[in-house]
């Protein structure tokens, strides 16, 4: 039986975008029990060239639902990328997670071989569907997963590799 491009990408990203509104439970409750301001985590950094938190939740939202779209389709919705709380946080990770949810695995179909362009400035590349999934897609979105958790880490959240992993682990 082979995996269809629906089972690699939707259920994956569901996933992924649910580990990550645990880690933002866990920041929240942290900041609450030591009377730490919620902003300083919002919009803490690994390094100051790196994006903030917020903005790896924004990533990996972006990452998830547009590549849904570039596979499916079908259209997602756009978020303006001005949330500065805990619980707008969550609410666009929820919103997402409702997107990817409508999407069906029929939407899919032939989407392997979907010819995708990106364009980000001079950085062009081209892909067919199933390269981009695996090779592009999924990568990125697990970088912006990733960096979010050790940005929480690193501000002294007590996160680690089961967090990550979820309800796996």
């Amino acid at each position: 039986m082979s995996l269809s491009m629906h089972r690699v990408s939707v259920p994956v990203f569901v996933r992924g975008l649910k580990v990550l509104s645990d880690l933002l439970g866990k920041a929240e409750a942290y900041a609450e029990q030591h009377g730490s301001v919620p902003d300083a985590l919002i919009s803490a950094r690994l390094a100051d060239d790196m994006l903030p938190l917020s903005a790896q939740v924004q990533r990996a939202s972006d990452t998830s639902k547009l590549s849904v779209e570039r596979l499916s389709g079908v259209p997602a919705p756009k978020f303006e990328d001005n949330e500065t709380s805990f619980a707008q946080l969550q609410q666009r990770i929820a919103d997402t997670i409702a997107y990817l949810d409508s999407v069906a695995e029929s939407d899919f179909a032939g989407s392997e071989a979907r010819a995708i362009k990106l364009n980000f400035g001079s950085f062009q590349p081209e892909f067919k569907g199933d390269d981009y999934l695996l090779t592009f897609a999924l990568p990125n979105f697990f970088f912006h997963i990733a960096t979010a958790h050790d940005i929480l880490r690193n501000q002294g959240v007590p996160v680690g590799k089961r967090d990550y992993l979820g309800a796996y682990a």
